[in-house]
């Protein structure tokens, strides 16, 4: 069976665990791949993005029945050869063990935290961006010297096997392995024994996984997702914001983790806002239909979702206002026009439920204590935006709240950061990757204490009352007691 055998259902934890087997065994026999060898390894997987780089933005577009080649190229190539450069240029800085102090009970001997890989990631990937949601942990993963296993989604078919071909002619299967699958398949993928599990995906499902990994006390990092705020202060350019705001929340038609799930917006700004965000989409996507640059919905099962949220506000009196500048229809497509709603309330499905899609509610405030509170009265969300020019008072907004990633005016950039650790905190995630935080992650940091030939244990152990034991008891009491640091 080679690396890219689909699973039957029957066979597959056997199968899987066969595998993680292999992978196991494997890193026992090379426990430590130098840096030079980890720096080989991320060539390689750069060598075939670029190599497949338009049958990715292909595939992706066929499982999505459409996507823009440019947002592909923008929001999955791009970043991985960004990653790995980033992280080709700091492996070996990374690998080097850290010099620590050490304490006078210890004296003489030298401490230091080395980096050791943690042997075998498993890596459970999402639907809306299954190359760079797949492929930037196992960016960190190699850096720090693992082996991988990587199961697809199976909402992106022609994805999955597009990422298995080329993974499969880069890697054994004993260094890196990819599967396909439905859901059975994951279910079984997230029980075995990983050194560590990530997963991208709904909170619901991160509570599944979680429950799995616990059964092996396998360490996960979760990143999930949530309702991610939006907060325009009265002071912001309105019409800059809706401009900012509809290049975030158009990306990928709002099918992103931490794409603005709802908006704060001053009372008094609200019909401006509005007029301003529909004339923004409507310039970016002057048609809808036939336009390549504006994404589908990934299958029928999430349009119906997107379509109840809607009709739910409808019924309970929202006001809906649906972008659509030609007017029309999307019967027989997957297309779904960008659509605001005015007027929620919390017995609304939009306010209740993370959104997912070209959906966004907005908010009306009288004072940003009011918006703060309402933050912090929610679950902690994977991100925050902020508009605000003024530096102080966005200090001050971001003190007071949580949320695992934060943009002060513009959305979503900050994923894009390699130099900068990308994960959400409580309901919306846990852990990092990206950067030498990704590193780190996938990384067991192991102290170790280096004594030599003269060891003062013997002097000060039992009995207690020997001279050297009380020299050193006092010079430990006038450390803490007297001496001001």
């Amino acid at each position: 069976m080679n690396a890219i055998e689909q699973i039957t259902t029957e066979h597959s934890y056997q199968y899987l665990a066969d595998q993680l087997g292999a992978q196991k065994a494997a890193y026992r026999r090379q426990p430590m791949p130098t840096a030079s060898q980890r720096v080989d390894d991320l060539n390689r997987l750069k060598a075939t993005i670029i190599k497949h780089s338009d049958d990715i933005v292909s595939a992706i577009s066929m499982d999505f029945s459409n996507r823009a080649e440019s947002e592909t190229l923008l929001a999955e190539v791009f970043p991985l050869l960004d990653a790995i450069e980033y992280s080709k240029a700091r492996i070996k800085r990374w690998m080097k063990p850290s010099k620590r102090k050490t304490p006078l009970t210890l004296l003489p001997a030298k401490i230091e935290v080395q980096y050791q890989p943690l042997g075998v990631i498993g890596i459970v990937v999402p639907w809306n961006f299954p190359v760079f949601l797949g492929l930037s942990p196992l960016v960190s993963a190699l850096a720090a010297g693992n082996r991988a296993m990587i199961k697809m989604s199976e909402f992106a078919p022609r994805t999955a096997e597009l990422v298995k071909q080329m993974l499969a002619t880069c890697f054994k299967q004993d260094q890196v392995a990819v599967f396909t699958g439905e859901v059975d398949v994951s279910t079984e993928f997230t029980k075995l024994p990983f050194d560590h599990l990530v997963f991208t995906g709904a909170t619901q499902v991160g509570k599944i996984v979680m429950r799995a990994a616990a059964e092996n006390l396998t360490p996960v990092t979760l990143e999930l997702g949530g309702k991610s705020p939006t907060i325009i202060h009265d002071s912001f350019p309105i019409e800059e914001a809706a401009e900012r705001i509809a290049f975030g929340k158009g990306m990928n038609a709002g099918q992103i983790c931490v794409s603005p799930d709802y908006i704060f917006v001053p009372r008094y700004k609200v019909n401006l806002f509005a007029h301003s965000f529909v004339n923004a989409i409507s310039k970016a996507y002057p048609s809808l239909r036939t336009n390549d640059d504006y994404t589908a919905i990934i299958s029928d099962r999430q349009l119906a979702r997107l379509k109840s949220y809607i009709e739910d506000a409808r019924e309970k009196g929202a006001e809906i206002i649906t972008i659509n500048p030609n007017d029309e229809s999307f019967d027989g497509t997957r297309k779904m026009p960008m659509t605001l709603i005015l007027n929620t309330d919390e017995t609304m499905l939009v306010e209740q439920e993370e959104i997912f899609g070209p959906i966004l509610p907005i908010k009306a405030y009288d004072d940003i204590e009011d918006v703060v509170n309402y933050v912090n009265d929610r679950p902690r969300p994977l991100a925050l935006y902020y508009f605000d020019w003024d530096k102080q008072r966005a200090k001050d907004l971001l003190t007071r709240t949580h949320s695992g990633g934060v943009c002060i005016n513009n959305t979503l950039s900050h994923v894009m950061a390699d130099d900068a650790p990308f994960g959400g905190i409580g309901p919306s995630g846990m852990g990092h990757y990206h950067g030498k935080e990704g590193f780190v992650n996938f990384s067991k940091a192991k102290t170790v204490v280096r004594k030599g030939h003269f060891d003062t244990i013997k002097y000060i152990a039992p009995p207690w009352n020997n001279p050297i034991h009380k020299l050193l008891t006092s010079m430990l009491w006038l450390k803490f007691k007297y001496l001001k640091r």
